[in-house]
């Protein structure tokens, strides 16, 4: 079984000890202290339910900065910790990584904490974002997270524009492109309800991503795991295998996306926080935004293949027989499948397949086994199909 959750102990280790870094190399003055938890919950309110109020700049302003490498700079690292392990980027000596939208390089510290293998490999990285004061700070954390790294970090203050497809003018194509938590703040200004605007910012920000990327390059882009997010990222999926390149993570197949048009699902991965640094559990208490669960949609797609670049995309038949299934959902009970013998009574999970949307069904200790985010051989029959969702059920 594959998944992408499990932190290893060196892991948890260097994130244990980054809210005191961050304290040591950004010192808040005595007088300030205090109002920090304040400025964590209200730079919270400008990302989320007071959008509309904030400016491009939000974090030129130093409060706010402050909070943001205290508060969401940690709880982001933790999430890419959690993700970035379970997925195949094909990074080399000599390779160029372009991180748009890069904030405080929270993805190369990410990078270097999770992939040891890459610690010792020359690689260039251009950080691209139009806040010069989050950048110099991430690079300033990179150096006291990895002080004797051989990358090469190039800051690149400028604004993403959605509308050209050069951004990396005058560089070599990047063999890894990443996009993390960035165009959210472009598509959010979009009416749920506008899903055709939705796909054409997915199709214009799939043309910048592939813009900057060699061939054979890999593309990230990872999004917060909210609805909106799961249907641009399943939207960004056609695209991109519009432009010929396929996904590799999370999906387990090339077929049509499964989940646009199921009722309150959408593509996303939720975990528990018990293993975070517990200086971040005790400042998110005092904020008044305690985390106790992450969740956040990604998608990871390859190289080109010019030989499907016209990829079909119809519906996925239902088929018998072993194929890989990602998992989907938390556990929940399923009423009246009831296990015969079975004290705890019957429970499920969702996942997806080449299939289509599954429905993994059995004993409580048997699903509570799936991890949410893992990869599963199932055995497809096609024979049952729930009446809910008309997912296939998949007895475990």
């Amino acid at each position: 079984m594959i998944s992408f959750n499990v932190l290893q102990p060196e892991c948890r280790r260097i994130l244990d000890s980054v809210p005191a870094l961050i304290n040591k190399i950004f010192p808040v003055p005595g007088r300030f202290r205090s109002s920090l938890p304040s400025h964590i919950a209200e730079l919270s309110r400008l990302l989320t339910a007071e959008r509309g109020d904030r400016r491009l700049s939000y974090l030129s302003r130093p409060e706010y900065l402050s909070a943001y490498l205290r508060y969401f700079l940690p709880w982001n690292l933790y999430r890419l910790c959690i993700l970035l392990p379970g997925l195949e980027l094909s990074l080399c000596a000599g390779g160029t990584v372009v991180d748009i939208g890069s904030g405080p390089l929270t993805l190369v510290s990410a990078l270097w904490i999770t992939c040891p293998g890459l610690r010792g490999v020359p690689l260039e990285f251009y950080c691209i974002d139009r806040c010069a004061p989050a950048l110099e700070a991430g690079k300033k954390l990179f150096a006291a997270i990895a002080p004797d790294s051989e990358w090469k970090i190039h800051l690149v203050r400028e604004d993403i524009d959605i509308r050209k497809t050069d951004i990396m003018r005058n560089k070599n194509a990047a063999s890894l492109v990443c996009a993390i938590n960035i165009f959210n703040e472009v598509y959010e200004k979009l009416p749920h309800s506008n899903t055709e605007g939705l796909k054409r910012m997915a199709s214009d920000i799939a043309r910048i991503m592939h813009g900057c990327a060699q061939d054979n390059a890999s593309l990230l882009t990872v999004e917060p795991g909210v609805p909106q997010s799961g249907h641009f990222i399943s939207f960004l999926r056609n695209a991109f295998m519009d432009l010929g390149r396929l996904p590799l993570s999370p999906c387990t197949h090339a077929g049509k996306c499964v989940l646009p048009g199921v009722k309150k699902r959408w593509c996303h991965f939720a975990f528990e926080t018990e293993n975070a640094p517990i200086d971040l559990h005790r400042l998110s208490a005092a904020a008044g935004i305690p985390k106790e669960r992450l969740a956040f949609s990604f998608l990871l797609t390859g190289p080109v293949c010019y030989a499907h670049s016209s990829v079909n995309k119809t519906a996925n038949a239902a088929k018998k027989g072993t194929e890989k299934a990602r998992v989907i959902s938390d556990a929940f009970p399923l009423p009246g499948y009831g296990t015969a013998g079975s004290k705890s009574g019957c429970y499920g999970r969702y996942g997806c397949s080449q299939a289509g949307l599954i429905l993994l069904a059995g004993e409580k200790k048997r699903i509570d086994k799936l991890v949410c985010g893992a990869v599963i051989d199932v055995e497809v029959t096609a024979d049952k199909h729930d009446a809910k969702s008309g997912a296939v059920i998949i007895e475990v």
